[in-house]
């Protein structure tokens, strides 16, 4: 199996808390990236995980990674886009969930996604398609540090939680039209990037590692009611002092 589970109270209740704030964040002007974020985050904490990260289609015949919930998650999504295979890349092509709960089983089917992901220390991988209907947008595609199934019912929550970020950004879509859609993805594109910069600014500036400054990035915009893209844009641009983010996460940690 992947990992220890919760007890039944605190993922029932986490998982009450992570539909309410994702629905709650999709009926408001939001910013793809950081619904992304919240779902991949969410998906790591509450269904037993190592990792989570997302592919999301281009409009355009590729793929682009669009959030995770580790750098190590990122890698190997990236890493899927470069060598045009892995479990992912598979589950968006296909619409398909692909499980292995073996990796090492895989070597064949993924001669160089394989060897990569079990050298970051992951064993099993589930990919889950974020479709609707017969459009399949992304996937979201959940590691394990040990071989095994993953339970259904926590099978059944990642699919719940990719569904209600699908259906919130295909909404979002359908009122803008193709046009703006592609507008759209591609300002999230661009709004990654600057998230990165500002990580890179962060972890430079604090020495501390990519996942914990961008959880200090994501916390100060969050305590701030401001986007993660507004606030990784006012860092890059000088507008906000790193020492500024950094001191404000550890003082909520305090």
């Amino acid at each position: 199996m992947f990992e220890a589970p919760l007890s039944n109270g605190e993922r029932e209740s986490g998982l009450l808390d992570a539909f309410v704030q994702m629905a709650d964040t999709l009926v408001d002007d939001y910013d793809i990236v950081d619904v992304l974020h919240e779902l991949a985050s969410h998906c790591e904490r509450l269904l037993n995980v190592g990792a989570a990260g997302i592919l999301m289609s281009d409009q355009r015949g590729g793929l682009q990674m669009l959030a995770s919930s580790t750098e190590q998650a990122a890698i190997l999504e990236l890493y899927q886009i470069q060598t045009n295979e892995g479990p992912c890349w598979d589950c968006v092509h296909s619409g398909e969930t692909v499980f292995v709960p073996d990796l090492t089983v895989a070597a064949d089917r993924w001669p160089h996604f394989v060897p990569r992901a079990l050298n970051e220390g992951f064993a099993a991988v589930h990919a889950i398609p974020m479709r609707l209907r017969q459009e399949t947008i992304g996937a979201l595609n959940l590691f394990g540090r040990i071989p095994g199934p993953m339970p259904a019912r926590d099978v059944r929550a990642a699919r719940a939680l990719a569904d209600t970020a699908t259906i919130g950004i295909l909404q979002e879509r359908a009122i803008h039209r193709s046009e703006v859609l592609t507008e759209q993805l591609q300002g999230a594109l661009i709004n990654r990037v600057i998230i990165e910069q500002a990580k890179g600014v962060l972890a430079q500036a604090g020495n501390v590692d990519m996942d914990h400054a961008f959880q200090a990035l994501r916390s100060y915009g969050r305590r701030r009611s401001t986007r993660l893209s507004e606030v990784a844009r006012q860092l890059t641009t000088g507008e906000i002092h790193p020492d500024t983010v950094l001191s404000d996460q550890h003082h909520s940690n305090s």
